[in-house]
């Protein structure tokens, strides 16, 4: 297993689809470090030189915010709202839809603790 920027990547798959294993990296992201670096679209992850990975490490650093970082500032986000008593922070308490879904008849799996 190879690690990119903290993030296991698979050896077997190209790059384009290996990096978008990474939390924080899509497709198009994907597509855009990848022009940047100048690999080619078929080259897998195994074939890459330590040079390119460690580039590929610095361009997604620089520019992305990923894996760790980017879930600390999720919880951040949350916690800040509860903190606040927003009605999203309270929804986010109770384990509830955020967004004005119906409670009535759907949302089993967020409502667990609460069925009867």
């Amino acid at each position: 297993m190879l690690y990119i920027s903290g993030a296991r990547s698979v050896a077997e798959k190209q790059v384009r689809i290996a990096s978008t294993k990474m939390y924080g990296i899509g497709p198009k992201k994907a597509i855009q470090v990848r022009y940047r670096l100048g690999i080619s679209g078929n080259i897998k992850i195994k074939e890459l030189t330590k040079y390119q990975i460690d580039q590929m490490e610095q361009t997604i650093g620089q520019d992305h915010v990923v894996h760790w970082e980017l879930k600390r500032g999720e919880r951040a986000d949350i916690e800040r709202f509860v903190s606040i008593s927003s009605y999203r922070g309270i929804r986010h308490q109770d384990g509830l839809p955020l967004r004005g879904q119906r409670t009535h008849t759907n949302a089993r799996t967020c409502r667990k603790q609460i069925r009867k």
